[in-house]
Formats: C-alpha cells, sequence, structure tokens
C-alpha cells in the first residue's frame, strides 16, 4: 500500500512546523520558493547586524528530516480538481492526497500609484539587503561638511505602516542613521517618518504596550504621521494627504510595510472566503469544501483565536502543530480536533537600545525588556557570537 502524498506548499512558520511534525506519518513533500526558512521577528536585529544570515535563515535542507521532500521552486497553479499543482521550472505536476496550503500572505500597496515600483518591501533576506544598502548609498553621497538642513533633506526615509513592522523597522532606522552621523562627523540629524492612515500606532495591540512604543518612537526621534495617507510614490519622493492637504516629501528611501493581501493563488482559489480573501476554515484547519485540504496562517480565518493573533507568525506557529495532528488523524480514520490559540506574548525590539514585552496581559519596557528581548533572541538562535555586533554603516 502506497503512502499517502502530503504537499505543503509555503515554508514559513506554518508550512515548515507542520513538515516537522509531519516526517515519517506520510510521503511528505514541502515547496517554497525560497532555499531557506527566514525567522521573520528577527529581521530587523539582521538588518542592524545585531544577527547573521545564517542565525535567522537556516537552509530546509538543514532543517528538515529526510523523509521530508523538498522542493525549491515558484508555484504558478493550484487544481483542487485533479489535486495537482503546477510549478514554474517542471512540466510535470505535483499530485496530493493532503495538501496543506501554507503560502502566506503578500505585500499589499493599497493601487497606491509608484508603490510597488519605487518603494523596499521588507519581508524577505533581499529586502533587509537592499534597504541596508539604500542607507549606505544615502550616506555615501554626504560629505562630511554639508550644512545640517541639506543633510537632513538628503537623509530622509520614509516607512509606510505604523504597525508592529512599521514602529520595530523606523525605530532601528533611526537608531542605526544616527549612530552613523557621529562615526560619519555629520551635521544635524537623519530624518525617519513612519507614516499610518489610522490615528495611532501598533493599532492591533492595546494601551499598555502602546505606550511604550510610543516612547521608544520619540526617544529615537521618528515623526509620526498619523491620519496621513501616502498618495503618490515617485523614485526620490512620496506624496502624502493630510486633512485634505497635499504634501511632497523627498526621500532618499521608502519602506512599505503598509499591510498583507493574499497571494494571487489563494484569490484565484474557487472556494468560500471572507470579505477581506480569507479563506474560510473550519475549526480543524480544513476548507469548508475541501476535507483533505487544510489551510493556516495569514491566507485562513480561524475565529477560535484572540484577536491580536491575526496575521501574526505566532498563530501560524501553533495552528502548525494542530495541523499536523488533524492529517495524522485523517490518514487513519480519527477523529480531528480544534483548538482555542491564545496570545503567548509579544517582544519588540525597538530601535538598537530599547524594547517593549506584553506578557501576561501586561506591558513593561526599558533594560528588563531589553534583556528579554534579547534573551529570547539568544534562545532562538542559541549561539553567543550572534549579538553585540551593531553593523557599522
Amino acid at each position: 500500500m502506497s503512502e499517502t502524498r502530503i504537499l505543503i506548499l509555503g515554508g514559513g512558520f506554518g508550512g515548515l512546523f507542520t513538515a516537522l511534525d509531519l516526517a515519517g506519518a506520510g510521503d511528505v513533500t514541502l515547496v517554497s520558493d525560497e532555499d531557506h526558512y527566514l525567522f521573520t521577528p528577527m529581521l530587523y536585529e539582521y538588518l542592524s547586524g545585531e544577527v547573521e544570515q545564517w542565525h535567522i535563515a537556516p537552509q530546509y535542507n538543514e532543517l528538515l528530516n529526510e523523509s521530508v521532500h523538498f522542493i525549491q521552486d515558484t508555484i504558478v497553479g493550484i487544481d483542487l480538481a485533479s489535486q495537482s499543482v503546477s510549478l514554474a521550472s517542471q512540466t510535470e505536476k505535483l499530485t496530493y492526497d493532503v495538501l496543506v496550503l501554507a503560502l502566506g500572505g503578500i505585500t499589499n500597496y493599497a493601487g497606491v500609484e509608484g508603490a510597488e515600483q519605487f518603494s523596499i518591501p521588507f519581508r524577505k533576506i533581499v529586502h533587509a539587503n537592499n534597504l541596508r544598502r539604500r542607507m549606505v548609498e544615502a550616506l555615501d553621497r554626504v560629505p562630511p561638511d554639508t550644512p545640517p538642513q541639506d543633510v537632513r533633506r538628503a537623509l530622509t526615509f520614509a516607512v509606510v505602516g505604523a504597525g508592529a513592522s512599521g514602529c520595530e523597522l523606523s525605530t532601528k532606522m533611526a537608531d542605526l542613521l544616527r549612530d552613523a552621523f557621529k562615526r560619519r562627523a555629520l551635521h544635524g540629524e537623519p530624518r525617519v517618518l513612519v507614516i499610518e492612515m489610522g490615528d495611532k500606532v501598533v493599532p492591533g495591540m492595546g494601551e499598555p504596550i502602546r505606550k511604550f512604543v510610543e516612547e521608544a518612537l520619540n526617544e529615537s526621534r521618528v515623526e509620526v504621521h498619523t491620519l496621513t495617507r501616502v498618495v503618490k510614490v515617485d523614485e526620490r519622493k512620496i506624496t502624502v494627504e493630510h486633512s485634505g492637504t497635499h504634501e511632497e516629501i523627498e526621500l532618499a528611501g521608502v519602506v512599505w510595510t503598509g499591510g498583507v493581501r493574499m497571494s494571487p493563488l489563494i484569490e484565484q482559489l474557487p472556494v468560500e472566503k471572507t470579505k477581506r480573501g480569507l479563506l474560510k476554515i473550519k475549526p480543524t484547519l480544513q476548507l469548508v469544501e475541501y476535507e483533505n485540504i487544510l489551510a493556516l496562517g495569514d491566507i485562513a480565518f480561524f475565529p477560535d483565536a484572540a484577536p491580536t493573533l491575526a496575521g501574526t507568525a505566532q498563530l501560524a506557529f501553533q495552528q502548525g502543530g494542530l495541523a499536523a495532528r488533524n492529517i495524522k488523524a485523517l490518514i487513519s480514520g480519527k477523529e480531528l480536533q480544534s483548538k482555542h490559540f491564545e496570545e503567548l506574548g509579544e517582544a519588540m525590539s525597538l530601535g538598537t537600545e530599547r524594547a517593549a514585552v506584553l506578557t501576561g496581559g501586561k506591558a513593561f519596557g526599558g533594560a528588563l525588556a531589553t534583556i528579554c528581548t534579547l534573551y529570547l533572541a539568544f534562545a532562538y538562535v542559541a549561539s553567543p557570537a550572534s549579538s553585540g555586533s551593531k553593523l557599522v554603516f
């Protein structure tokens, strides 16, 4: 009797940990367009040089059990009727008995003119490399005797979106640039803006942690522009709208963290979705229409979870364990399970010297939060050499 063919699309938190838990349970294949897994919560520390690429982006062939097949390729089509998946570089389709959809979302440019062409997303190692290069190039163009006002204009950066990602990134950028100013003896200071359509920063988080985030933004001298909409992005400037007035701002670079949308592969699936385009799934993670297809992470609406978990790596990680258990149950003819997912806590690195931690419903900052965040980082990378080597621009 042949083994059950289990095909997992996407190698993020949900896909990888589902694959790890399924090793030996069938003929398991993981497909990703990258050759490495990325621990995205520490992409900010990679930007600053506090960790290296190998610390947060290990190769899949180093992580996966020998019984799990790995294919690096771009997925171009999913045919639910024939239970097959098409890949860009293979003429033969992959077929499955059980399918796991864990593709994650993609950057949502919200139809803003020029945004996709001229801004830098921040979701992958290559994005962090591009941003670091842009910052270094901007610094290199400024001679030490440049007047402060000209320096400020030449070293203005904008981060679009003031969620957790935007706040972590903008404080990190501001601290790194200011440190580079001291080292290069530049006059004045850099300018980093974070632009948010809503009326507050980290809108998905509660007031306790927001207080520490706002303090960190202030200490890093990040300009916070709330109730502000980006209208257009050009190569060296953006146009924003606030209270009905448009303003053009010259920039050395803009980073786009303002939202996530579904992958076109998910958008094209003929299955039931929410108004936001999320796949509707049962409490067992199965699609409503297909019991042999499970979906998790950013692309699926799972109602039995704390509201703050929506769209987070933490939820995808927790769902990976449930997905693996339910696939094993499906194969063996046992009853599938459901689970309620709770917030396990949040740790935000805010600049190079500050942090905020939320645990047990309480938030704290200061030295203790920084130590806790560093401890979590050390626990993940398991290497004493991974911290403390701040990137020198």
